[in-house]
């Protein structure tokens, strides 16, 4: 018998594991519905995280939280984003006022630290009970309780195990994968194996017009640099390649992060006063996406279910749209299991097709042709704003432009099949296409 299996277990309505921007969604929102949850997080507020560009739809979930004023005294304004050609040195920006979305035409760029904690805050606020530095060790769902779905043990740092019962799981420990680990569903994307390194920089040159606050992926042979500026003049600086660009180098860390900046022309250009200021970090296995995200009794949300490349930022948009979902399919779990299960099964559905909407682009970028089509400064059928309002975060696509996006993946395939069959591709082929 487990070491859970022998404890009785603190009874809460649900269990939130993780405090990053998808638990505390949840439990904010479940703790509005009158639902006693308990939140717990393994670190201390604040703690470094990436993933600090924010989208537009990320906005009305702020509104729903009550925090968007919070959100924007910690942030930088971000007005859309910059491609830049480390092969051709040609950029193109993509405004997201020209995304579809009139009522949301801008977000923020945040330090990750600040963010999770003004998050994880809000929830204490709203009724949640917050428990920090304490790490969930097991899980037992083999019980003949009706009152508990399952029962989580935990522990803080010298501290005695402690136990939970709630009567609904939600799993938001982020790439811990802590339930798809256990349950063995977590499978990586082959299609987009990648890695990043990454580190925070002063002295590096950022846009100063009308797209100031704007993030730059700046793109490379073999990956790409996202460079992304914060309060303070801060700027976060990463590389994302595929696998042989990590395999083949030698050093630490920061050598690659170093040389893969001076074999940049165009971000070169912009750090040849850049200062580092923080450690250079690294992550791996960056892709992957668990089989199922529920089961009887329990929801995965945000990374906790999958992660993709955040060439387009949508991470944390990923995960506060998986904790509003998951706690809806928590608060209506509880009253009517049945009712549960199918609003389970549409939110697995809504969020495998947001995914997919982004992972369509994503899987691509490192190809010629959808590089040379992302660079093309047309707009001809609106194929440019359709694209801009992906890059927003409208993970169910903006009125109006599904069909220009459409029709985006119409020419992509055309040109892909013309450059298989050894037609060149055109100088400027935003000129035909768009």
């Amino acid at each position: 018998m487990s070491s859970v299996a022998r404890q009785v277990g603190e009874r809460c309505d649900v269990l939130v594991i993780g405090g990053g921007p998808a638990g505390s969604t949840a439990a904010a929102l479940l703790a509005q519905h009158g639902r006693h949850v308990v939140l717990l997080e393994k670190d201390t507020h604040p703690r470094f995280h990436i993933g600090e560009s924010l989208l537009p739809c990320n906005l009305p979930i702020f509104d729903r939280l009550g925090v968007h004023d919070e959100i924007q005294e910690l942030g930088v304004l971000k007005p859309g984003a910059e491609m830049i050609s480390d092969a051709t040195g040609r950029s193109i920006d993509f405004n997201f006022a020209t995304g579809g979305d009139r009522a949301f035409t801008y977000s923020y760029q945040v330090r990750r630290a600040d963010f999770d904690a003004a998050l994880f805050a809000n929830a204490q606020r709203r009724g949640a009970r917050t428990i920090e530095g304490m790490r969930v060790t097991d899980v037992q769902f083999d019980l003949a309780r009706p009152e508990a779905a399952c029962l989580v043990a935990a522990r803080s740092a010298g501290g005695p195990l402690r136990s939970f019962a709630p009567r609904f799981l939600l799993d938001a420990s982020g790439r811990d994968t802590f339930l798809a680990r256990r349950l063995r569903l977590k499978t990586p994307d082959k299609r987009n194996n990648t890695a990043a390194v990454f580190a925070h920089f002063r002295n590096v040159t950022c846009r100063q017009d009308e797209m100031a606050g704007c993030i730059s992926i700046h793109l490379t042979d073999d990956g790409w640099f996202w460079v992304i500026p914060l309060r303070d003049e801060v700027t976060s600086v990463g590389f994302v390649g595929n696998p042989t660009a990590f395999t083949e180098r030698s050093g630490s860390p920061r050598d690659l992060l170093f040389q893969r900046i001076r074999s940049s022309p165009t971000l070169q250009a912009r750090m040849s006063d850049a200062r580092l200021i923080s450690e250079v970090m690294g992550t791996g296995n960056y892709s992957y996406r668990a089989r199922a995200c529920w089961g009887d009794g329990y929801m995965m949300i945000g990374d906790a279910f999958a992660f993709i490349d955040p060439v387009f930022s949508s991470g944390v948009l990923l995960a506060m749209t998986a904790g509003e979902l998951g706690a809806e399919v928590a608060h209506t779990w509880l009253d009517n299991r049945s009712k549960g299960r199918q609003l389970a099964r549409r939110s697995e559905r809504q969020l495998r097709y947001g995914m997919d909407r982004l992972g369509w682009l994503i899987y691509r970028i490192n190809t010629p042709v959808m590089r040379q089509m992302l660079l093309a400064p047309n707009n001809r059928f609106r194929m440019r704003d359709a694209v801009t309002s992906v890059l927003a975060g409208h993970l169910r696509g903006a009125p109006g432009l599904r069909l220009p996006l459409l029709a985006f993946k119409g020419a992509y395939h055309l040109l892909s099949c013309a450059s298989h069959l050894g037609f060149a591709l055109p100088e400027a082929p935003g000129a035909d296409f768009q």
